[in-house]
Formats: structure tokens, sequence, C-alpha cells
């Protein structure tokens, strides 16, 4: 062994002697600046990205000192044992230094919604590199290194923050775990699932023709990784085709665009088409191209799924549209035209279309008309108006934005303080399907409705109390509308919705005041006026299948100071324990982490757990749960084996 020992001494040495240290620092100076030149980190942990550049950046000038001192070595004197554990060390923090640059390059080009999916995952292995770095700077043989004082107060304060950032969690990421965690459960309908893709596919800017592309080679690239599971992939893959049918997209022309180019170049032999005569979209020949409002050009049939899904920007562009209307290219048409005939090349059949203006279409005749009956002094005429209104703004997204754009929401809004009960239930649900659009959602707040909306969920007839709920819930996806929510004294109603309405009732409370709970002032209201026993109940009551639900709350409500010690008087450990030993893989995966961050505030809390049996649950979980719940569950046995105030007895 001491051979051995003598032999790995000599070769670190030889490694100074021949500047290979030089080279080395060189290296994590490459690393570093390399790191600094990634722009435009994924959203989900871009903070702690930045953060982690900014943290490396602090030990350029230590390396630069370390150069200094290594080229005085190497000249000076023969190299011995410091000189070895010098290397040995430089060694071990170049190792850490590029984990840290792969985990970046990963949060810089891998999938968006791997990433907000593994969003825990990601945030271990920042947490990894975190220690990895500290490991080198407390291994630094400063008996060697005789730095100066102000490199050694930033390598100090290095250390400091790196302790710090692993004691953090970054809310947005929570956020993101959440809304996913609502997407793929099978229990809601159809609306609010498309409102909150709405609101994932935003945060992740997954919402542009580019941003899909971009993000469907990226799992493409992802399917081939034999390291990742196949479950996660397929929720990845599912998600995005998600994200592809709110945009209007279709399914191949995103992932599958290259390969509808092939499929023309084979049509039409060796021959190139101009690049000119494709349509942005669908990458196919134009056989009907259009012009739109910011003058580019597209194949009519794509633009109108991208107009008719709600979209008011230009796809290539990403320019607002002054007005839907789009307009036939005929000078292009005349172009690809010639171009075919010359080439002997068919264009696809398409019907075409002649008419520039959508404004004289009867839907558009209609819509005008019902809004001139709002106004009305009849009460039937109105309220025929309104059930009208209703089932158009229900059936596409392209009539929603022309009740909207025809001036439809103020007189609805207006409406919704008569003292009928019955025409209150179909305004209220007529906003709730016109809140589907993304301005609308602006102009309906912008309007007053927020505060009416709520009046109605406190005293309207049941039906109208669920759709008020669900309007809020719409409305709540933009940030400045859950201030708006909470600031009007919504969230009481909604928690009563939550004791006290009918099973659809409830569903559609606890759904919005999921999203309203995401704002840190609108938590500490929700703590207040009530909410954890409502909560407790969906727990402990399996037929009313909302156990998800509750808990995603309430692993927000205990991220709160008073939510904790609200739910510490509650005693409901037990409960959870029992959820972890006997619920649904998504039950168990949920009360595991509410658990994990109860206990990671307050120790009583795990030995509660304990003392209910979790530990073999968790045992059971890390065998056989979901990846997630693997992680989770590993996370909290950790964490018990730590606490130093409890009796921990490792179990074979």
């Amino acid at each position: 062994m001491e051979g051995e020992g003598s032999r790995k001494g000599e070769k670190k040495r030889v490694l100074m002697m021949n500047g290979n240290g030089i080279e080395m620092v060189n290296e994590m100076v490459d690393m570093i600046e390399k790191a600094g030149s990634y722009v435009g980190f994924r959203k989900t942990h871009k903070k702690e990205c930045i953060n982690l550049v900014r943290r490396l950046k602090l030990l350029m000038p230590l390396l630069e000192e370390i150069k200094d001192m290594i080229i005085i070595i190497t000249t000076h004197h023969q190299p011995d044992d410091a000189d070895a554990e010098l290397a040995c060390w430089l060694l071990h923090l170049k190792k850490s230094l590029s984990s840290s640059t792969k985990l970046l390059k990963t949060c810089y080009s891998a999938s968006k919604i791997f990433l907000a999916l593994e969003s825990e995952a990601v945030m271990s292995r920042f947490h990894s590199v975190y220690d990895k770095i500290n490991q080198s700077l407390n291994d630094m043989p400063r008996h060697k290194l005789p730095i100066s004082e102000e490199v050694q107060e930033q390598v100090e304060l290095m250390h400091m923050q790196l302790t710090r950032a692993k004691r953090r969690t970054e809310s947005q990421d929570m956020e993101l775990a959440m809304d996913m965690m609502i997407v793929f459960s099978t229990n809601h309908d159809t609306n609010a699932d498309d409102a909150i893709i709405e609101r994932l596919a935003k945060k992740l800017d997954l919402h542009t023709l580019t941003d899909l592309r971009s993000e469907s080679m990226a799992v493409a690239k992802l399917a081939k990784s034999k390291a990742k599971s196949q479950e996660t992939v397929q929720q990845v893959v599912h998600l995005l085709a998600k994200f592809k049918q709110i945009a209007g997209i279709d399914e191949n022309s995103v992932l599958d665009g290259p390969a509808s180019v092939k499929k023309c170049l084979e049509k039409s032999k060796s021959l190139l088409i101009p690049h000119e005569f494709l349509c942005p979209i669908s990458l196919e020949i134009m056989a009907d191209p259009v012009i739109i409002a910011t003058g580019q050009t597209y194949e009519r049939e794509s633009i109108q799924k991208w107009l008719n899904s709600g979209h008011r920007t230009c796809p290539k562009t990403g320019q607002k549209l002054t007005y839907m209307a789009v307009a036939p290219n005929f000078a292009l048409r005349n172009l690809i035209l010639q171009w075919c005939e010359k080439n002997n090349y068919n264009l696809p059949k398409k019907e075409t279309f002649d008419e520039p203006d959508i404004a004289s279409s009867p839907l558009a005749e209609e819509v005008s008309s019902l809004i001139q009956d709002l106004y009305s002094s009849h009460v039937n005429v109105q309220r025929d108006a309104i059930v009208r209104i209703r089932m158009l703004s229900k059936e596409s997204p392209d009539s929603r934005i022309m009740i909207a754009n025809s001036g439809g929401i103020p007189p609805l809004v207006y409406l919704l303080s008569c003292t009928d009960s019955e025409i209150q239930q179909h305004i209220v649900t007529a906003l709730l399907n016109l809140s589907l659009d993304e301005a609308n959602k602006r102009i309906i707040a912008r309007e007053g409705a927020i505060p009416v909306i709520i009046q109605v969920l406190r005293n309207g007839t049941e039906e109208a109390k669920e759709n008020s709920a669900a309007a809020l819930f719409s409305l709540s996806v933009l940030e400045e509308n859950k201030v708006l929510v909470g600031c009007s004294n919504g969230i009481p109603p909604l928690i009563d919705l939550l004791r006290n309405g009918t099973n659809r009732g409830k569903k559609d409370a606890v759904t919005a005041l999921f999203s309203l709970v995401l704002n840190q002032a609108n938590r500490s209201r929700a703590i207040k006026t009530g909410i954890i026993p409502p909560l407790l109940h969906l727990l402990e009551d399996k037929t009313l299948d909302m156990v998800d639900e509750a808990l995603s709350i309430l692993l927000l409500i205990a991220s709160h100071p008073e939510g904790r010690n609200e739910i510490g008087g509650l005693s409901f450990i037990q409960t959870l324990v029992e959820i972890v030993r006997d619920g649904t893989p998504k039950n168990k995966e949920c009360a595991t982490a509410v658990i994990l961050e109860l206990g990671s505030n307050n120790s009583s809390s795990l030995l509660a757990a304990l003392q209910y049996g979790v530990y073999d649950h968790l045992m059971e979980i890390t065998r056989c749960g979901t990846t997630r719940a693997r992680r989770k569950a590993n996370s909290l046995l950790h964490l018990m084996s730590k606490n130093e105030h409890i009796p921990f007895i490792h179990r074979k």
C-alpha cells in the first residue's frame, strides 16, 4: 500500500512539474467563462442558474492567484508533498466546477417541460453541486496557498452563499410543479385543464411556434436518452401535445416539420422548393397564401387554426395583431402557380377563399345583433341574447374573440348585477367561457366583473356558485387578478363553497383556491379565514376524490409560518401517514411532500410521523413508488436520520 501511495504522490508531483497545474487552472477559468456565456436559462431554474454563475465568477480571482503561485512553485523549488496536496485539491475543484457547468448546460438547453416536471430532482443536483464546491473550498490547502485577504473574503462569501442557497426553495418552481400535478390529474373538467395549460405554456415560454419547435427537438433528444424513465418521457410528450393543441398547431407540423418538407421534396423528386413558397407554420408549399396584419404570409388553413385557438399574435414575429382579418396574397399565389407549372409540380388540392374580411361572416352578424339585444329594454330579449352568447362562447375560441372584439363584455358585466338569478347564472357562465381567452381575462377584470362574480358566488344558485368559482379560477391565472380576487374578499365565499357546496362546487372551489394561494398574501388570507379544516375533511372523505387537490394546497399552506402552526394544532399527521400507507401513488407522493415540508421546519412533526409508523411505509415507497415519490421519501428519511432531536434507529 505504501508503494501505491508513493506512486500516486509522485504522479501528482509530476503533474505539477509539467505545468499541468496551470493547465487545470486554465481549464477551470474556461469553464466559468463558458458558464457565463449561457444566455436565456429555462424559466424553471433561471434564478438558481444566474446565482450559480455569479458565485462561480467569485472564484476567478482565486484561480488567478493560484496560477501565479503554481508558476512560483514550479520555478523556484523542487515539488514536495505539499505540491501533491495542491494538485489533488485542484483535481477535486475541477470536478466540482465540471458538475456545475454540466448542470448549467442542462438548464440552458434541455426540455423546458422536463425541467419543470423534474424540478425537485434538478434542485437536488444544484444542492449536490453546492456541496461539492463547498467541500472543495473547505479542503483548500491554505498553508500552501497564502492567498490575499481580499480573495479569502470572497471565498468565505461564496461558502456562506452556497450554504444559504441550499436551504432555500424557490416558490416559482413549486407553482409549476403544482400546476403539472393538476394537469395530469383526471379529476378536472376540460375548461379548467385548458386554463392551467395556458398558464403553464406562458410560464414555460412555450406558446409560440418557434418555442414549440425548439421544445420538440429537446423532447426528441430526451426520448432517445436511455437514462430517463419512460414514465417521465411519456408525461413530457403528453404535455407538449396539449400545448400544441392549445396553440392550434398540428401535431406533425411542429415535431415533424422537416419531414413535411421532405415529403414535398420526394414528390417533386430532387426539386428544391423556394423558401418563400413554404408556409412558416406547416413548412409545406402554400396553395392558398394569405396575408395577416403584420404583413407576413401563411397558408390560410394553418393561420386560421392559429387564430381560432385564440392567438392574437403573429406566429413568426410575435407581434400583436391589430386585426384578425386575412387577405389573399394573389401576387405570391401567381408566382407559386407559375413555378409549379414550370417544374411540373402539383399543388395539394385545397378549398380557396377570396373573401378578405371576416367581419361580414354570418357569425359576426349574429354576434353584433346579440350585443344590440343586450341593451334592449325587454328582459326576455336580453335573456335570449345572454343564453345564445353563453352557447356561442362555449363553442369555439373564434366566437370568444369575436364577442369580446364586438364589445360584448361590458354589457354582460353590467347585467350581472341584476336580481334575476337565472340571468345571473347564464351571464356568469358566459363570462367563464369568455375568460378562457387570455386577453378577455384582462377585459373582464378591467370592466369590474370580479367583485360582482364574488357576489354571485355568495348569493347565487348552486350552478351559479359553481360557475362563479370556476370563473374566478380562470381569471386568477393572471397574477394581477389573483391579487384583485384576494383584495375583493373572494376567498371566504370560496372556502364556504368548499365546506358546503355540491361535489362539483367543492371541486371548482378547491381548484380556484389552489390558484389563489399561490399568491403569498392570499395564502395568509386563506389561513385566517379557516381553509385548513375543510381541506382536512377532503383528506378524510375519500368518496370526494379530491385528496391530491387538498394535499397540493396544504403543501403551499405548510410553507407559511401561520399555516404550519395551524396545521400542527389540528394534529393531522396521522391522516397523512395513513395516506402514505394506503393512498394512490399520487396521494402517497403528495402526502410525503407535506410531511417533508412540515418536518423541515418542526422536528415534532417528524417525531409524530415516526410514532404513527411512517418509516416502514417510506421504505416501501423507496422500493415501489413513482420516481418523484421515491425521491421525496428518500429526502424525508434523510431528514429524519439527520435530526438530532429524534432517536432515529436505522432498520435493516
